[in-house]
């Protein structure tokens, strides 16, 4: 099975629970890779912390410029127009991670996805399809970019969900993060909707969260 290229880091020896964490346009697994210290998690909490890095590609948005991305964005507007393929294809990237950690003897229900903008489109379509129960999911600055193509597995109908969005997010406006609450609540989802007062970012307040929700997902 041929993977991504990513960082990983242990919070301990022999961990027993996998976050699969999910960049931006244009970054890669380091992005994120920083905060988890600041996450001030438990010690007795063994994680391993997976941040892969996206392949490079044109990006039409971006007068096609090459740069790290999960998918082809073809129209900037408020319906964002993607290359779904590509996205899928993304997804299927992401769960040879989570098949991985399957054979490494981590429980589905204690792997969880996290993503940001772009890698949250990806991390939303990985655990509302996935076949198996997983641990949870945080949707950061994002959209549910296959709504109207995902085939949602009924093995993920519980599956702990937080949408975290910046009131002020010039590139993925509010309301794409609302949408996306509307349509899992539509689908019986149950779900928590934090805002922040910032931009297309994350802040402290919000890291903070991020570790509760952790915390929340693994207690389970």
């Amino acid at each position: 099975m041929t993977l991504l290229p990513a960082i990983e880091h242990e919070t301990r020896t022999n961990p027993d629970a996998a976050i699969i964490w999910l960049h931006g346009l244009g970054a890669d697994g380091s992005d994120f890779a920083p905060i988890v210290p600041e996450l001030n998690l438990p010690s007795e909490l063994g994680i391993r912390f997976i941040f892969p890095h996206a392949p490079s590609r044109a990006v039409t948005v971006n007068n096609g410029f090459v740069m790290p991305a999960w998918f082809d964005i073809l129209v900037m507007d408020i319906d964002r127009k993607v290359d779904t393929a590509q996205l899928l294809v993304s997804a299927d990237a992401i769960n040879k991670f989570v098949e991985r950690e399957l054979g490494r003897g981590i429980d589905s229900r204690r792997i969880i996805l996290a993503g940001f903008s772009q890698g949250g489109a990806v991390a939303y379509q990985v655990a509302l399809s996935h076949a198996k129960p997983l641990g949870g999911l945080i949707a950061m600055s994002t959209y549910l970019a296959t709504s109207d193509t995902i085939q949602l597995s009924p093995a993920n109908q519980d599956i702990p969900i937080e949408i975290h969005h910046g009131v002020y997010d010039p590139v993925v406006p509010q309301a794409l993060g609302i949408r996306a609450a509307e349509f899992l609540k539509e689908h019986n989802y149950t779900l928590e909707f934090r805002t922040y007062p910032m931009e297309h970012a994350v802040c402290p307040q919000q890291i903070n969260d991020i570790s509760q929700a952790f915390q929340r997902f693994l207690q389970r």
